[in-house]
């Protein structure tokens, strides 16, 4: 487990600092964004244990990373570099390419998390599982409805990828309708 720890605190570290460059905080709070990021792993290390043949430290490594060529400027290059090829390239499928229409990033993404082991998949589940909290209060009932739409799409696409991890989205997604009056 020391080598999971190692790997942990490898990652956060560097992802914190990359974060910290612009002050990034959690969606509609003061929370450094960190805090998503070690949720977003906590989610996959209570899946792990509950998915037949999971390579956690790959997993554990992605999750912390998951944002870090979307959010900062980190390259794929030194991502690459710092943590190997196989984490960088699913970094970048988790990352939206902003040079296509906005409304096509989401499905390209997941056409691109598809093609890679189902790690990758499940860190997108669990992306969204920790995303669908409280919105930020300046989202209008619009916004919210069509993140929530979002996140039926994601688990559509990946629920084959991680069964544990599709049903917490699944239960998320029906809270967050809830909340949002849906």
């Amino acid at each position: 487990m020391s080598d999971i720890q190692t790997l942990y605190q490898e990652a956060i570290k560097f992802a914190a600092h990359k974060h910290m460059e612009n002050n990034q905080k959690v969606k509609g709070s003061e929370l450094p964004y960190v805090v998503h990021l070690s949720n977003v792993a906590m989610e996959i290390i209570l899946a792990a244990p509950q998915t037949d043949g999971f390579s956690l430290s790959f997993a554990v490594q992605v999750a912390l990373l998951h944002d870090t060529l979307e959010d900062t400027s980190t390259t794929y290059e030194e991502l690459s570099k710092s943590f190997g090829s196989d984490i960088a390239e699913a970094v970048l499928a988790l990352t939206k390419d902003q040079k296509i229409p906005r409304a096509l990033q989401t499905t390209d993404s997941l056409a691109r998390i598809k093609k890679l082991r189902k790690e990758v998949w499940a860190v997108k589940l669990a992306d969204r599982i920790t995303n669908l909290q409280s919105p930020p209060a300046v989202w209008d009932k619009e916004k919210r409805t069509a993140y929530n739409k979002d996140a039926m799409l994601i688990l559509e696409a990946l629920k084959e990828g991680n069964k544990y991890l599709a049903d917490r989205l699944e239960k998320k997604i029906v809270e967050y309708d809830r909340f949002i009056g849906g």
